[in-house]
């Protein structure tokens, strides 16, 4: 798990490669089995591979989206409020579980946050989503996750050194020595 954790990294761009069914319902599989508060799976998910609706979505914010447009699958993530005060927690895991998946099977893939951010001055990034792709007013709008065969390459993530000072036992300010860091 550590080694997957690692070589997972953001990619934002793709091969021009359409990602087979087979890899699409495991991703699907891996977000369905993920942990949520109460069991109550509040998460709701669209997956997009059209051409047209990608470029679409592409320009759901000010920036930082602008590279869907050369994905060839984004998952919208999306949570019922109702169903859960923690729909963001739970929308969260799932959404970590669906992109852990695509890292195991030789996909590449970045989380792009909706939540919170901007279309326009006057038109949020969710409401430009949720009108483009008809979602119902109840649900809220927290990712879409750009997935597809790496068009690029990274070096496997490495952990800071600085970021071992922020690792603490049994109370706040007794670091604790962490052993095996490679």
């Amino acid at each position: 798990m550590l080694s997957l954790i690692k070589q997972r990294r953001s990619i934002r761009i793709f091969q021009d490669r359409k990602v087979e069914k087979t890899k699409i319902d495991q991703i699907v599989q891996a977000a369905l089995l993920s942990p949520s508060s109460k069991n109550n799976n509040p998460w709701k998910f669209i997956l997009v591979d059209d051409k047209e609706v990608l470029v679409e979505l592409s320009d759901a914010k000010e920036g930082g989206s602008q590279f869907l447009a050369k994905a060839p699958l984004s998952v919208v993530v999306l949570a019922d409020p109702e169903q859960s005060d923690v729909w963001i927690e739970d929308a969260s895991i799932a959404t970590t579980m669906l992109i852990l998946a695509a890292q195991d099977l030789d996909l590449g893939s970045c989380w792009i946050q909706i939540r919170e951010r901007k279309h326009s001055e006057r038109v949020s990034s969710e409401e430009f989503i949720k009108k483009l792709l008809g979602i119902p007013k109840n649900l809220r709008v927290l990712c879409m996750v750009a997935i597809g065969y790496p068009g690029e390459e990274k070096t496997e993530k490495q952990i800071k050194e600085r970021k071992l000072d922020d690792i603490y036992q049994n109370h706040f300010g007794n670091k604790m020595r962490i052993s095996n860091i490679y």
